[in-house]
């Protein structure tokens, strides 16, 4: 196989992608529109991206309700709920070191998506934590995020996947269930069978406390 042609400067990487066109270079803004209020109220799901001092990145999916996943504290800032979950934390252990971050909000079914990035921190209660509740049960901790740059991303990536296309889902075609692959690299000392228990239909149940 023939050596790998590096990209390693901007001027390189200009030359292979070219410029960008002036509506996608200036269309970056730093407050929210209505619009954008509008997206984060129907958005029930986004991926928050983080990195810390050192480098080490991390993507997490945060998903709610929609209307209950964003809550906008003004033009500038929105805050995200975080729900029970493993304890792992790595993104938050991020935000602590570094809080530069950034957030791709998704509507199902839509091909576009709201880019947001800003500055992050972590709060263990705020008054707003009462209009994130879900079942009786508020917020453990958010996500505070004082946004710098917001967008709205085309539908390109979302087209070529065909995501949004049901007669492209199989999801246990070619790789096995959540139970088989939790018991293959995650050993706990439980069996296929109390795996997919666990990940049955009470799992759902679990969600918020």
């Amino acid at each position: 196989m023939s050596r790998s042609a590096a990209v390693s400067n901007v001027d390189e990487l200009v030359a292979v992608l070219g410029e960008p066109a002036a509506r996608a270079r200036d269309k970056s803004r730093q407050a929210l529109l209505e619009v954008d209020r509008d997206w984060l109220a129907a958005s029930p799901f986004c991926i928050l991206a983080t990195a810390g001092a050192d480098g080490t990145c991390d993507a997490s999916p945060k998903g709610d309700a929609a209307g209950q996943l964003v809550h906008v504290i003004d033009d500038r800032t929105i805050a995200l709920a975080e729900r029970p979950g493993n304890r792992r934390a790595d993104g938050y252990r991020n935000i602590l070191s570094n809080p530069h971050v950034g957030l791709v909000f998704v509507i199902p079914g839509r091909g576009d998506t709201l880019r947001v990035n800003g500055r992050a921190e972590l709060v263990s209660d705020a008054p707003f934590f009462d209009e994130l509740a879900v079942r009786g049960h508020r917020p453990i901790l958010a996500v505070v995020v004082h946004v710098e740059d917001i967008f709205f991303h085309c539908s390109k990536a979302f087209l070529r996947s065909e995501l949004w296309n049901p007669t492209t889902w199989a999801p246990e075609a070619t790789v096995p269930r959540r139970a088989v692959i939790a018991h293959a690299v995650e050993p706990n000392g439980m069996s296929v069978a109390e795996l997919d228990d666990y990940y049955g239909p009470s799992y759902a149940e679990k969600l918020y406390g």
